[in-house]
């Protein structure tokens, strides 16, 4: 039975008790699942320098552990970056925290949940730059990550949608030049082996195509454009994948909460979820 490494994030928050009762789910799939770190007593929902001290930690030891080979995945709770970013963590979010300790540059980051999966080509930069980011070797580079995560859940070979970046995908270069210049070369580029990949499409149809059944994913050009439709369609069972790592990694779409933190009424599914990914890539 494989082991999967689970951090709790900033013990303040809302991990915790999320992990707990995922862990006490009668739905958790037969693995060992063993909590990594060594976390202080706290005030709940008042993160300090240790919280976060002991989140960053954490992070440190489940990696170690399983480029050591000795977790098969990580499952990551939330963190609260600003107090990471106080304590010395030097990374935009966890995502890149993963890339780095594993020495992989070609990573990328997906929101999967109920019928929707998104991946990202930028991801943490504002919207203004997000136009001047984009390339076409990043909308490859990234769609082939896609095409793989979803041949390895699947089975076979995905139908992958690609998302436009300006309304109406462009409106053939009446509302942007982005979709003529960098996405359908990429498209274009995507398909020379196989057929996989159809776009640009209209950003305003192409997350309902998906989620009735025409899509198995969507290669989305910035943050808000994928992650808005994802938790507007499972907001509750949203999961965060971290593409190209040599083990999975997986995570709840939500933050720290720390507002309602020790109220028992924070919900587990994301956590539950994100568990069971990670249980299912291990065993494909």
């Amino acid at each position: 039975m494989k082991r999967i490494g689970i951090t709790l994030g900033d013990p303040a928050g809302i991990g915790p008790e999320i992990v707990a009762a995922a862990l006490n789910s009668a739905d958790l799939p037969r693995h060992e699942f063993v909590v990594i770190g060594d976390y202080p007593i706290c005030r709940l929902g008042e993160p300090t320098a240790e919280t976060a001290r002991a989140a960053a930690k954490a992070l440190e030891e489940a990696v170690a552990a399983a480029l050591r080979g000795e977790l098969a995945a990580v499952v990551t709770g939330p963190i609260h970056k600003a107090r990471m970013y106080e304590v010395g963590f030097a990374f935009p979010g966890q995502t890149e925290f993963f890339a780095h300790r594993c020495a992989v540059e070609n990573f990328a980051m997906l929101l999967t949940g109920g019928a929707l999966s998104v991946a990202l080509v930028t991801t943490h930069i504002p919207l203004r730059r997000v136009a001047e980011t984009l390339s076409k070797e990043e909308i490859v580079r990234v769609g082939r990550l896609l095409e793989k995560f979803l041949r390895l859940r699947l089975g076979r070979a995905p139908r992958i949608a690609v998302a436009g970046l300006n309304p109406h995908a462009g409106e053939s270069g009446a509302l942007g030049s982005e979709e003529d210049s960098l996405i359908a070369p990429a498209v274009a580029e995507l398909n020379e082996d196989e057929p996989l990949f159809a776009g640009p499409i209209s950003p305003d149809t192409v997350f309902h195509r998906a989620v009735t059944g025409e899509w198995d994913g969507v290669l989305c050009m910035y943050h808000d454009q994928g992650l808005i439709p994802l938790k507007l369609h499972a907001f509750h069972t949203g999961v965060n994948v971290t593409l190209g790592l040599p083990f999975p990694r997986t995570s709840p779409d939500h933050g720290t909460a720390f507002e309602i933190a020790g109220k028992n009424i924070a919900r587990p599914d994301s956590m539950l979820a994100a568990m069971k990914l990670a249980a299912e890539l291990v065993r494909a």
